[in-house]
């Protein structure tokens, strides 16, 4: 089996590119900021972090497929680099120093395209996570100042930390109910959203995380780097991976009990 670890290097060095550029502009007074047709927001520096991470993909992995958020898929073949410039932009445009860049290799195999590497890299938070494919979850400054990743061991919900981005997408689905039902269960309940609860779930600092409506570059490289650490990542249809558009990650002790509230009643 293919080691990656070249790939995790190289998303290291991409990691290091887009950190630069983003930080550069974070609270920048002149940035401008754009709203994509599906009403989200995107910004310069958004554009600037993705071209920068192709212009480099090109040069080093001329053979490799990308598909990144702003735009689209570039290439074919058995390897396809996915690309979130800034998860949390939102976040990034109103000064929250909670974003972060996403970058996961997938490779082609049984069940369609799995990530085999994953970098989620917050720079305004000093925190970068990584993981490779048969080699384990970390995270730390560098690959060489790292500490491993390992997912909580709590089994019981009345004990367990439950993170969810906002309310709006389990009513809008009809699963409010059931989300409600759950909040009532765990010990504590925040809000983190984007890709922070799920680093979170797999350092062992929360439990459980779901988001009930996502795309593909919002989650190869949590995917990863969850199950890496040994929890587990599926969609709120049970499906592995992150191909179901939407996600539900645990330590793997809670997750039945998690993905049953989230499908109550829907």
């Amino acid at each position: 089996m293919p080691d990656y670890l070249d790939d995790l290097r190289l998303a290291h060095v991409l990691a290091d590119a887009a950190d630069a550029a983003t930080t550069d502009r974070f609270k920048a007074l002149d940035l401008k900021v754009e709203t994509k047709p599906d009403m989200t927001p995107v910004s310069e520096a958004d554009k600037a972090a993705e071209e920068l991470i192709r212009g480099q993909l090109q040069r080093a992995r001329p053979r490799d497929a990308v598909l990144g958020e702003e735009y689209g898929v570039e290439g074919t073949g058995p390897r396809r680099w996915v690309i979130d410039p800034i998860d949390g932009t939102k976040n990034y445009v109103r000064g929250v120093p909670v974003w972060a860049t996403l970058i996961s290799l997938m490779e082609a195999g049984e069940g369609g395209f799995q990530p085999v590497v994953g970098v989620v890299s917050a720079p305004a938070l000093g925190r970068r996570w990584w993981a490779a494919k048969g080699h384990g979850a970390f995270t730390g400054r560098s690959l060489t100042k790292a500490s491993r990743l390992d997912v909580s061991r709590v089994n019981k919900l009345a004990d367990a930390s439950f993170a969810y981005s906002s309310l709006s997408g389990w009513e809008a689905q009809g699963r409010l109910d059931g989300f409600l039902d759950l909040t009532r269960e765990v010990w504590r309940t925040r809000a983190y959203g984007d890709f922070w609860p799920y680093m979170m779930v797999a350092e062992g600092s929360i439990d459980m995380c779901a988001e009930p409506e996502l795309s593909l570059w919002d989650m190869a490289a949590t995917a990863i780097i969850v199950t890496e650490a040994g929890g587990t990542f599926t969609g709120l249809d049970a499906r592995p991976g992150p191909h179901s558009g939407n996600a539900a990650a645990s330590n793997g002790l809670l997750h039945d009990e998690l993905l049953g509230y989230l499908n109550q009643r829907y």
